[in-house]
């Protein structure tokens, strides 16, 4: 389970990611935005294409429409996983209403986007075993994260967004991020931060 209030996370869980698989000839990490496809999605997207980052997005089912710019994200070159139907706590479900809820979330953003979800990230990053055994038996890995940048806590202040992850990065590192405003403000600098520390950027593998 993830203890939201930290900003570097590990566990010994080998059913979840915390890291992504490391290049054997480079330093790489993963950014990742929870909680889309939101307003602010066209203003990240015009942040990655300017600077050539790929990303991942994990995005709940309800706010996924056909006119949302989902194909925009494809067409880029990012990953599009499931951040549940409605983000609910899926501990606080008995295991038939977690698996129907991945599934939903899971068949609604394939039947879109037309592209097989393949990842899963826990609303909160909380998960049981019953979280486990249902994102399994729906062919999904559960992804969590290594550092998270705290944005969402950070409206007033985005330069300790920056802060959060370049005083943590690490070879393989997931990075936590959100579809909101003071991310997009502080994701230039971000990015080009965790640069000059002479690391590139992936997607999930």
């Amino acid at each position: 389970m993830v203890d939201s209030s930290n900003v570097v996370y590990d566990s010994n869980d080998p059913n979840v990611m915390v890291y992504n698989k490391r290049a054997a000839s480079k330093k790489t990490v993963v950014l990742t935005f929870d909680d889309g496809p939101g307003r602010v999605l066209p203003e990240i997207l015009d942040i990655l294409k300017e600077e050539k980052v790929p990303a991942a997005f994990f995005w709940q089912a309800r706010l996924l429409y056909p006119k949302r710019p989902w194909k925009r994200v494809m067409d880029e070159g990012h990953m599009i996983g499931t951040h549940s139907s409605k983000h609910n706590n899926l501990v606080n479900l008995p295991l038939p209403e977690q698996h129907q809820d991945l599934q939903y979330s899971k068949s609604k953003i394939e039947s879109i986007t037309g592209q097989k979800v393949k990842y899963f990230r826990p609303p909160f990053g909380q998960y049981n075993n019953d979280t486990i055994s249902a994102a399994k038996e729906l062919g999904l890995k559960t992804v969590i994260w290594r550092i998270s940048s705290m944005d969402w806590e950070l409206r007033e202040r985005p330069e300790r967004i920056i802060t959060n992850v370049i005083d943590n990065l690490e070879d393989g590192a997931i990075i936590l991020l959100h579809e909101l405003s003071q991310t997009v403000e502080a994701l230039p600098d971000l990015i080009d931060e965790i640069r000059k520390k002479g690391y590139e950027f992936t997607l999930l593998n």
